[in-house]
């Protein structure tokens, strides 16, 4: 792991994170995956370093283990994924590490819906959550009781994720944005358009996560 990582283990399970501690930090960005990702994703990685360029932490867990991973059932098990997010939110309050930091949440696909559970139900623990390419719809039961400022982020090509994260966001009722990536698709694959949300994540975790490490 690069300097300033450290291997981290969260919950019950012991699932396995990966903590990245950027030198001035100004709030922890725990990370919720989703469709049988894991902490090592290649874009949420891209992600996690240009948020800790701007003085985030960032902390890639993984919500399932090996063995539930197998069960394709778990991968849209939204109370199951969500309670684990939660689980990470407990740690990181308590990690001599990180405790005392502003927490925001960024989720995609069914990690969204994931965060959005977590933040509905830890409504003084999350400060801020961003959804990328996210299903926000699967968490319909608890959008109205989302209390922290939620950013949804989708790709102008992914068009039925479009019209469900326009839904969710009339279902909110705290703060929220709805962002559209031209041209990009669900995966935010095409030049530029991961960028773009990058710029986007790391302006409303700054914006909301400001805080001074104790």
């Amino acid at each position: 792991m690069k300097e300033g990582s450290r291997l981290v283990y969260i919950g019950p399970k012991r699932l396995e994170g990966i903590l990245n501690l950027p030198v001035d930090v100004c709030g922890l960005v725990i990370f919720a995956h989703g469709s049988g990702s894991s902490r090592l994703s290649p874009r949420n990685t891209y992600v996690s370093e240009a948020l800790n360029e701007r003085g985030l932490a960032t902390l890639l867990f993984d919500l399932l283990t090996e063995s539930e991973a197998l069960d394709r059932a778990n991968v849209f098990d939204i109370p199951l994924l969500g309670e684990r997010v939660m689980e990470a939110v407990r740690w990181a309050g308590s990690d001599e590490n990180t405790k005392g930091w502003a927490i925001g949440i960024f989720g995609s696909s069914t990690g969204a819906a994931a965060a959005l559970v977590a933040a509905a139900a830890m409504p003084e623990a999350v400060a801020a959550v961003v959804s990328r390419g996210g299903r926000p719809d699967l968490a319909a039961s608890v959008l109205d009781r989302v209390r922290a400022p939620t950013l949804l982020i989708v790709g102008g090509a992914d068009h039925v994720v479009i019209e469900l994260n326009e839904k969710a966001a009339e279902a909110l009722t705290c703060k929220e944005r709805l962002d559209i990536v031209p041209g990009a698709t669900h995966l935010f694959e095409e030049p530029g358009a991961l960028g773009k949300v990058v710029d986007s994540a790391g302006c409303w975790f700054e914006e909301h996560l400001q805080k001074d490490r104790p």
